[in-house]
């Protein structure tokens, strides 16, 4: 019994450490997984509290169960239209850039640990991949708004690069201990990893998400059932030889792309279901390490991590990418960056332990000390990269608070919450307010007293409005309650001026003075600006062109639909 109640009083305590050291991370600037690793390492067997586990099968248990819960809620949270832009560069970095990565690392190993080639090969897979875990949440933590095409791609990346990296280190585990198959049972195995992970988390994640827009459950088991079926999923998929992390993450992508009010139970539940999976997977993982034992290979492995960071990534981005997709200089830069290690390369160093291969101790440390190496130093100037790469867009006016009313199973309608901070607002009837159709102000808040809003009724500074509409009058409503200092940002990214995507491109050049070739004279603005950029353009492309940049700054769907203009500098 006091076995139990020690093991209650531990686990609590940390988690709410861990919870309450998440203030540290906004603080001093260190990544929050970070953090989670050094409190798990404090609670070990050479820390405060001296907690001595060294059990590797369980840690490798946790360690799939809280993967799989992270990349279904990552999985929740991608939209499938970020897959326009981001799917096919990201594929090309899930395989290809995770090959290249662990043969760079693999061969600067070898010669770092004076290892065969197959050992230094191991580490190199081992620490290929980036990890989901540290991406999600570095780029949501942080409050970085990336650009479409830059944060899709690394989003994508992350939830589908996991069986790339499994499959070389099994290989290699293989390998080692001798019990490699054929090279088509290799193969084999190899395409049914992609294959099985693809066909039945798709297909599975369809029906799933199906089955809850059909059924009526209480509010609490639609969140339940969803991560039952998912984990059932990844287990069935790992069954029959497919990647159950690729399988559970497109479950999430299926389910949390069809609307329906499931989502709006499912979604807040996951969150925290998200956050409490990487909280104890780094805790576990930090208890598991000894410290000690890091520090006999921190210099090599120090090596190892500046190679992987500024050698490895950058070339496996440039030839993953580069030769087949039309990304500028600067967002490669910001992706080369962002190749996060995390939990996966901790959890996948497990392996060598697990199949008996020889110096097994060394892989799990370096992969320990590359992981530390990555967060602190990629981690931690993950804002200042993206400010300094320009793949950083302004934050858009957003409602302080939004739910739906129930009243419709789809395309409901929904309260939006708003603050009146705009200062063209002030002292406004609200009849003559611009609203989109459909949509109107139930409730008006002023010094905490509730009025009842008229046509006649002038709008304040500082009022809060509860207005009723649909998602799609969304982009409207934000704009009309776009506050000023968000405004002087939103000017002084997209410049002073905005244009008509749909203005033709002969009037521009009248009003502007440039010159255009005949064909171009007929284009409207939004598909010039979209040829300019080489297609599928995303807010926040710029193109420098007779003394101004031209900036897509708001779409529709595909279409360009505003263009800023600032001076060209």
């Amino acid at each position: 019994m006091d076995s139990i109640n020690t093991l209650f009083l531990l686990s609590g305590s940390l988690i709410a450490l861990s919870i309450l050291a998440s203030r540290l991370s906004s603080v001093v600037g260190l990544p929050l997984l970070l953090i989670f690793l050094g409190l798990g390492m404090l609670a070990g067997e050479e820390g405060v509290l001296g907690i001595q586990f060294d059990d590797y099968s369980l840690a490798f248990l946790i360690g799939h169960l809280a993967l799989a819960m992270i990349l279904l809620d990552g999985g929740l949270r991608t939209r499938l239209k970020t897959f326009r832009v981001g799917f096919k560069p990201a594929l090309s970095l899930a395989t290809l850039g995770v090959f290249v990565t662990s043969a760079v690392v693999g061969l600067f190993a070898m010669w770092i640990f004076e290892l065969t080639l197959v050992q230094g090969l191991l580490v190199g897979a081992i620490v290929g991949s980036t990890d989901a875990a540290a991406v999600f949440s570095m780029l949501s933590g942080q409050g970085v708004n990336l650009n479409e095409r830059v944060g899709a791609t690394l989003e994508i990346e992350s939830g589908t690069n996991d069986p790339m990296a499994i499959f070389l280190t099994l290989m290699l585990v293989e390998l080692l201990v001798g019990e490699i198959g054929g090279i088509g049972e290799t193969v084999l195995f190899f395409f049914s990893q992609f294959g099985f992970g693809t066909l039945i988390g798709l297909g599975a994640g369809w029906l799933i998400a199906k089955l809850l827009r059909t059924l009526d459950l209480a509010p609490g088991l639609y969140s339940l059932l969803a991560l039952a079926l998912g984990f059932c999923v990844f287990g069935l998929t790992s069954a029959i030889g497919g990647s159950g992390f690729l399988a559970i993450y497109l479950t999430g992508l299926m389910i949390g792309n069809q609307p329906g009010r499931h989502l709006n139970f499912i979604l807040p539940v996951h969150d925290g279901l998200a956050w409490l999976s990487q909280i104890g997977l780094f805790l576990v993982l930090g208890l598991l390490v000894t410290p000690t034992e890091v520090l006999d290979y921190a210099l090599p492995a120090g090596l190892v991590a500046l190679v992987l960071i500024f050698v490895a990534r950058p070339l496996a981005v440039l030839l993953a990418i580069r030769p087949f997709f039309r990304f500028r200089w600067r967002e490669i830069g910001f992706i080369s960056w962002v190749g996060l290690r995390g939990a996966v390369p901790i959890v996948l160093a497990i392996f060598p332990v697990i199949g008996g291969v020889e110096n097994a101790a060394l892989y799990f440390n370096v992969a320990f000390a590359v992981v530390l190496f990555s967060l602190l130093i990629q981690g931690g100037t993950l804002s200042m990269m993206a400010r300094w790469t320009k793949v950083e867009v302004p934050v858009g006016v957003e409602p302080n608070r939004r739910g739906p009313l129930g009243v419709l199973p789809e395309n409901d309608f929904e309260m939006f919450v708003y603050k009146v901070e705009n200062e063209s607002l002030d002292d406004v009837p609200i009849r003559l307010l611009r609203f989109p159709s459909g949509a109107l102000i139930s409730a008006l808040f002023r010094q905490h007293v509730m009025l009842h809003p008229k046509g006649s009724t002038r709008l304040k500074l500082e009022d809060v409005v509860c207005v009723i509409g649909r998602p799609g009058d969304l982009p409207a409503l934000n704009r009309l309650f776009d506050g000023g200092a968000k405004l002087k940002r939103e000017r002084a990214f997209f410049g002073t001026f905005t244009l008509d995507g749909e203005a033709l491109m002969s009037d521009v050049a009248a009003a502007y003075g440039l010159t255009l070739s005949p064909g171009e004279r007929e284009m409207s603005l939004g598909a010039f600006v979209a040829l300019r950029v080489g297609g599928h353009p995303v807010v926040g492309d710029d193109v420098g062109w007779h003394g101004f940049e031209w900036v897509v700054s708001e779409m529709e769907g595909n279409r360009v639909t505003k263009v800023g203009l600032r001076l060209y500098h």
